[in-house]
């Protein structure tokens, strides 16, 4: 026996599939922006893409990525920044240190912006604390600051007879003055002495290296920001020269041709980013999102640079390291 659906069900129904079709159809996509320094390469961008892509987005088919890059002109931040605020993405990601962070927190209180790795976020204003960042900023922290003593000793270590280490750093920048303060408490556990090369831009670069010659310090390490990451391959190509090893913060700055490297796993940093995205999407709030500090960091050395510096790193602390460049 057949029944017959009532109209007035049957047409509830069409309405119902109509309205849920049409939901469906308008669901808002989400866009988030993306400000990158100039000093980060391309291979960081990928890790934070694969991030998403574990978590179930798809760039253009449901999320759409606005990225801004301030190639090399760190004053345009403020102008990018801006852009991104006026396109109404639902939160910004920052690929970069305090420099980079810091214009798109004076660009908006109220969009959540997301950190790949500032040293010292609560130094700068951007948190509260970590466990409770308490407002529209939230991510990662590198904390490098405070393996400045951890690259002072691996340097003793490598170079039993360097007695003398120059910290070449921008003192432009109050993040890294403060840093410099940190590796000369640090040096002073060691045993060690420490030279200032303080540089405001890529013109002091021969000079201090030249002091480091003359006050016969025995390796060089720099303190990261957009002006020593930039111009690395300057800097490399001056202690190269000079025939002083070189100590940088993370293995892709190696890329100039400085010898070695400790500190945080940079794209592991920017993939684990793309959780903080996940989760503020879903609507957690970035005040109650604690800031996570690195998992895992890496020694690596630069064997083509130790040859052409004529330099041989202690056997012991060579086994140790997690990568080598050949």
């Amino acid at each position: 026996m057949r029944h017959k659906i009532p109209l007035i069900m049957l047409t509830a129904f069409i309405l119902a599939s109509v309205h849920l079709a049409h939901a469906q159809s308008t669901k808002k996509i989400p866009h988030i922006g993306f400000l990158r320094g100039p000093e980060y390469p391309s291979v960081y961008i990928e890790a934070f893409r694969q991030g998403l892509r574990e978590r179930g987005y798809v760039e253009g088919q449901n999320i759409v990525v606005e990225y801004r890059d301030a190639q090399s002109h760190e004053e345009r931040y403020f102008e990018l920044a801006a852009e991104l605020v006026r396109l109404k993405v639902d939160l910004i990601v920052v690929g970069g240190g305090a420099g980079t962070v810091g214009p798109v927190t004076k660009a908006t209180r109220i969009i959540p912006i997301v950190m790949t790795n500032v040293s010292d976020p609560i130094g700068a204003g951007f948190i509260g604390s970590f466990a409770h960042p308490g407002g529209n900023v939230t991510g990662l922290s590198s904390v490098s600051h405070d393996l400045s003593g951890k690259r002072l000793e691996l340097l003793k270590e490598s170079f039993p007879k360097v007695s003398r280490i120059a910290v070449l750093y921008d003192v432009n920048n109050q993040t890294k003055r403060d840093e410099f303060k940190d590796t000369e408490r640090a040096a002073q556990s060691l045993g060690a002495q420490v030279q200032s090369l303080e540089v405001q831009s890529p013109n002091d670069f021969d000079t201090a290296l030249k002091a480091a010659t003359q006050k016969r310090s025995g390796a060089v390490l720099v303190l990261p920001n957009g002006l020593t990451n930039t111009h690395r391959k300057r800097i490399a190509e001056l202690a190269t020269k000079s025939r002083l090893p070189t100590m940088w913060a993370e293995s892709q700055l190696l890329d100039g041709g400085g010898l070695m490297s400790y500190g945080p796993d940079y794209a592991d940093l920017w993939h684990r980013a793309a959780i903080y995205v996940d989760k503020i999407l879903k609507g957690v709030k970035p005040a109650d999102l604690p800031v996570e500090r690195p998992m895992k960091f890496e020694l690596v050395f630069n064997l083509k640079t130790a040859k052409d510096i004529g330099v041989t790193i202690a056997p012991n602390v060579l086994a140790r390291a997690d990568k080598v460049i050949k």
